[in-house]
């Protein structure tokens, strides 16, 4: 991975963007892309548009959200404390005795989710499951005045954006559903540039996947992409307590994962998999018997229907803050995406047929 492109991905970790409030995350890369992007445009609703070749008549769309789950403000108690709704899916056994910030109007405001030590809960409650509703954030104020000043009512929360490098490459910490997808896309963009792609590349930064694929409904109408590909992270099953028989076997570290089923096209998908052997791509498959419950949903059936392909990023513990990814795989899924982009000649070529078929 290349110095600068590192550097963006450390950026998008560092930055906040629970879904509805992703305009952090988008800044960040419309800083990014001002150098290579012949054209940076954001919509009404949020999205982040960045294209090549953007009057070209053949559009290939390459979607990654940049919403993450978190929290949001919804009370502030005598005391200061604060009680919030989840914004996207949270297992509430993840969040007892975090540490997350406030983003408020007033700056970041440090504060921890707790709730009654064990020592005070009688039998029965220990043996719940935590419940949102018996949590709250704890910002050290004292009274409802003081929390009044730091704090409102809506205001986002997420855990603390702090990443780890691990073994072999690899990087655990919150947020890297989606911003995997962010950096894969955007990277892809830049790369099929500098490899002369000649048809229409969009990369848009999607917003509020998390909340119902929201953001990718609305840019691939705006787009109107005959061919598309969305980027998103997917189970990793090569730790503990994984049902490989139904999620195949995914390995961090082994390559994007090229999903197959009916929410992608056997075009794009026979020509991902073609590419990662010609030019020597490691990629991993993955069957999918339904609809995606990502970007690549809303994407495939915009509009009279788009050639969709998803490529996915393997990631263990998702929605938790220690999400663990490859470094190899983020780039090695830029390079796929670029490469296809620079196949693309026309939206004929991926209707479906029996050859197609055949060779998918």
């Amino acid at each position: 991975m290349e110095p600068a492109s590192r550097n963006f991905l450390d950026r998008l970790l560092a930055t906040p963007g629970v879904s509805g409030f992703e305009q952090q995350v988008q800044q960040v890369v419309r800083d990014y892309v001002q150098e290579f992007a012949d054209e940076t445009t954001t919509d009404m609703h949020g999205n982040l548009f960045v294209a090549v070749n953007p009057r070209a008549e053949t559009r290939v769309m390459l979607a990654g959200h940049a919403d993450q789950i978190g929290l949001i403000v919804s009370w502030i108690d005598d005391n200061g404390f604060l009680f919030f709704q989840t914004v996207g899916g949270w297992d509430p056994q993840q969040l007892v005795g975090q540490k997350v910030i406030v983003w408020s109007a007033q700056g970041p405001v440090n504060g921890v989710i707790a709730r009654k030590p064990i020592h005070l809960q009688d039998e029965s409650e220990r043996k719940q499951v935590a419940n949102i509703k018996a949590l709250w954030i704890d910002i050290g104020c004292r009274t409802k005045d003081e929390a009044d000043s730091l704090v409102r009512i809506g205001d986002s929360a997420t855990l603390r954006m702090e990443h780890h490098e691990l073994q072999n490459s690899l990087l655990a910490g919150p947020a890297l559903d989606n911003r995997s997808g962010v950096w894969v896309v955007i990277e892809g963009l830049r790369r099929a540039k500098q490899l002369g792609a000649t048809c229409g590349v969009w990369a848009v930064s999607t917003v509020q996947e998390e909340i119902g694929l929201r953001g990718a409904q609305t840019a691939a109408y705006t787009i109107a992409p005959q061919i598309g590909i969305a980027v998103d992270v997917t189970h990793a099953t090569d730790c503990p307590e994984m049902d490989r028989k139904q999620l195949g076997h995914i390995r961090v570290g082994d390559g994007p994962v090229v999903v197959h089923g009916p929410n992608t096209n056997p075009e794009v998908v026979s020509r991902l998999m073609g590419l990662s052997k010609t030019k020597s791509i490691p990629v991993q498959a993955a069957a999918l018997g339904k609809a995606a419950s990502n970007d690549g949903n809303v994407l495939q059936i915009s509009r009279g229907g788009v050639a969709a392909g998803i490529v996915a990023v393997p990631n263990r513990y998702m929605h938790s803050g220690v999400e663990t990814v490859s470094l190899h795989d983020l780039d090695y899924a830029a390079t796929l995406l670029a490469e296809f982009c620079c196949t693309v000649q026309s939206p004929e070529e991926f209707i479906p047929r029996l050859a197609g078929l055949a060779a998918g």
